[in-house]
This record gives C-alpha cells, structure tokens and sequence, in this order.
C-alpha cells in the first residue's frame, strides 16, 4: 500500500488526568482520523508541578488498542532504563496482537532523574552512560522484532538467544528511536531504527535531518527506509492566536500549575486559526517529516482535534 502524504498523530499526556478521559481522548482522535496515537513513558509528570497524577504508558496503551480501530499505538517514547530490552519487545509484540498489528516500539535513553530515584530504577551516572545503555538495548529489540533469536553480553545487559514467540502480526513491526542528540542518538537511529522523533521548531528538525542523514551515509544505510516523524507539542486552534493562547494558559494551569512556554516562536508553538497553523507544519512536509505529532494534556481540547483532522489536513494535502 502507498503510503499517506501526511500522518496526524495525537500524543495524549497521561498525566494530570482520569482514567475515563485518557480513555476518551485515544477514541476520539481514533474516530476523526488520526494515524497515529502516543503517550508518554513517565512516572511522575514531566510538565508542572511533578507531585501529580499519572498513568502508566504501556497498560494505556493496551487499553486503547482494545477500545481503537485504525490508529498506531505507541510510546513516545519508552524510557530504556525502565525495562530489560527484551522484555520491551515482547511487550511490544503483545500489544501488536491487542492492536491487530497496529503496535510501534517506541524508546529512548531517558532524561528524568526523578522519577527513576522515586521508584528504584538505575538511571547512570550520565546522559552518555544512558545512550551506552541504549546502544546494547536496540539490537535486542530489532532482532527479536525481526523473529530473529537475540543475545547480548555487554556490560548492561545478558541475554541469551531469546526467542520472540508469537512474533509481531507486523512484518515490520517499525522499532523509534525519539531524540536528536548529533553524537550518539541520530546516529543510532541510522544503524537501527525505522523511524526517527524530533521537534524543536522547524529550524531544528532542519539541522537534525541533515545531521541524520550524515550518519545514514556513514553507516551504509538507505536514509529513505527511516520515517520521519515530527514533535509539534501542544497544539491549539482557535479563530485567533489570542484566543488560542488563553485556551492554552488555562489548559496548562491545569497541569501541575505549569507556565507556557512563552519564550517559543511561532513556528515553535503552533497556535492559533487553521490557516495559520496550516502554515506553520507546511514547511515540515517539504522537508520529508510527513508524520506529525501534536500533543494534547489534559483536558484533551475537543476542538482543536476535531478542526485539526478536519480542517487543518485537507489544507495540508492540498
């Protein structure tokens, strides 16, 4: 099958909410079209105050891949401290058949000291011991999402031919790699994964594609096999940025008492009327990154999804 010129995905913050509306805001988007349907891997809130509710990502993810249809269900992305990468991949393997094949393995070197101290969890002594971690993780996975028997013997983890059965009902069952780290994690994403995240602002995902391409060449790997998907971070639509803007301060007050972030451009922060956003993630689609990735906290605004998958993608594919 040819695929879309343009994928809408809708990252679903776990936090800061219930149940019944996490559960709600993956329907709706599943209903008005959306791709693609993500939340985040954390244990504590990561925007506002971090003393607040949360929900576990794999187990929501389980859960909306039963009351889902048509839209992916991934991480965005799994944090690789948290699990032994062979277990992710069974995890991954069973959500695949709770979704009917509609499962991407999404993961990353993690960032959130915290959450990691709170519950026991190893989190290195650095940022690059993280990536090292990440760097023996990946092959696990891709080998035993490939049905491949999988081993490891490096320093962080021992696995030994691990078999993966049932495999995954995708032949491809596509292994993200989230982060635009230049050194170390665009370059893992060009030896291993089969999509890519970023965000950032345009002008950033600009200077991370070249970067990754880069790698690709060095690593003899076709650059045109890696999706490119893009963070947007929250989105809203209204008639006019200010009104936009409102929405968005009373929807991050609700969040932990979190501050917008102000200090981000337009390009960064895409609110406002239809049109308005329409130009902001045209330039994103030039640039090959044709699956697009807008956040949604708690409350799940209803009307920014609805005008983005009706109103916002037919100007985008036109």
């Amino acid at each position: 099958m040819t695929e879309p010129s343009l994928k809408l995905g809708a990252l679903c913050w776990n936090q800061y909410t219930d149940w019944p509306s996490l559960l709600e805001a993956g329907r709706r988007a599943d209903r008005l079209g959306f791709d693609s349907l993500w939340t985040w891997d954390h244990l504590y809130p990561i925007v506002g105050d971090e003393h607040g509710p949360i929900f576990e990502g794999y187990l929501a993810l389980a859960a909306w891949a039963q009351a889902t249809e048509r839209a992916t269900v991934g991480l965005m992305v799994g944090a690789n401290p948290f699990r032994n990468p062979a277990l992710t991949a069974k995890m991954a393997t069973t959500l695949d058949h709770i979704s009917g094949g509609r499962a991407y393995l999404g993961v990353g070197g993690a960032w959130f000291e915290s959450e990691h101290r709170g519950f026991g969890l190893e989190f290195g002594a650095s940022p690059g011991e993280r990536l090292r971690w990440l760097a023996e993780a990946l092959p696990v996975m891709r080998g035993m999402l490939r049905g491949e028997e999988s081993s490891a013997t490096g320093p962080r983890y021992s696995v030994r031919d691990v078999r993966n059965d049932p495999p995954p009902l995708q032949r491809r069952l596509p292994l993200l790699v989230g982060g635009g780290g230049e050194k170390v994690t665009l370059k893992l994403v060009a030896r291993f994964a089969d999509a890519n995240n970023v965000g950032g602002g345009i002008d950033n995902v600009r200077r991370k594609e070249e970067i990754l391409r880069q790698h690709c060449a060095a690593v003899g790997r076709d650059e045109s096999e890696i999706e490119r998907t893009a963070n947007l971070g929250p989105l809203i639509i209204r008639n006019t940025r200010e009104e936009a803007l409102d929405a968005l301060r009373t929807i991050f007050a609700a969040n932990g008492g979190a501050q917008t972030w102000s200090s981000r451009t337009p390009d960064q922060q895409p609110l406002g009327p239809p049109e308005a956003i329409a130009e902001i993630l045209a330039p994103y689609l030039e640039l090959g990154y044709r699956h697009l990735i807008a956040g949604f906290p708690a409350p799940y605004d209803e009307e920014t999804m609805v005008r983005l998958a009706e109103e916002v993608r037919p100007l985008l594919a036109g």
